[in-house]
């Protein structure tokens, strides 16, 4: 399995291009991910969304009109891709999409993968996280960042919330696990487990 980052959009925004042999996946689809997938020639089969925020969905449309199915934690709507907060101060608006399956907490298969899905909301309330056991990575979208968090002071934001589910959802896995986050680098589960000033 080969995992490859694109990062682009506003505010640089994390995608993920999951390639293997069973299929190609993505995680997240920041403005200009389609492109860029292009310039790899690169079809992928699924999109799996952390959350809806509009940095991460941008590129959602494009992707489903070429036929890659959307799956998310709830059904598109723009409180959750924030334009209905957004629209006073500009933010960039959002061509419209449907998620064509909704995700539910617990052990599945995504990625072609054993898949355990963790609901952690306090960021965003559709926030989810995607852990490939198998492939030692977990996909947090903005919940958890390299010695950060993802803000709470958003529609749906809940610093309590935020914290306890990543108390009892992500530092549980083991420490070597890569921590793939929706914007800056990655990290690892016992890193921020000894360094996060938030989760001390």
């Amino acid at each position: 399995m080969k995992i490859s980052t694109y990062t682009g959009g506003m505010v640089q925004t994390n995608a993920y291009l999951v390639e293997s042999v069973n299929g190609n996946y993505l995680v997240d689809a920041p403005d200009g991910v389609s492109e860029w997938l292009d310039r790899k020639g690169v079809r992928v089969d699924a999109l799996y969304l952390t959350h809806q925020h509009y940095d991460h969905v941008e590129d959602v449309a494009e992707l489903q009109e070429r036929g890659v199915k959307v799956f998310a934690w709830a059904k598109y709507s723009k409180d959750l891709t924030l334009e209905t907060y957004g629209a006073s101060w500009g933010m960039p608006s959002v061509a419209a999409y449907q998620v064509d399956q909704l995700v539910s907490e617990g052990n599945g298969e995504y990625f072609h993968l054993p898949t355990q899905v963790n609901h952690i909301p306090g960021h965003s309330s559709d926030s989810i996280t995607f852990y490939l056991r198998d492939a030692g990575v977990v996909f947090v979208g903005d919940a958890l960042f390299a010695g950060s968090i993802g803000r709470c002071d958003l529609p749906g934001g809940d610093f309590d919330l935020l914290i306890s589910g990543i108390r009892e959802k992500l530092l549980i896995l083991p420490d070597d696990t890569r921590v793939l986050s929706g914007h800056g680098p990655e990290t690892t589960i016992g890193r921020e487990k000894i360094s996060n000033g938030y989760l001390q």
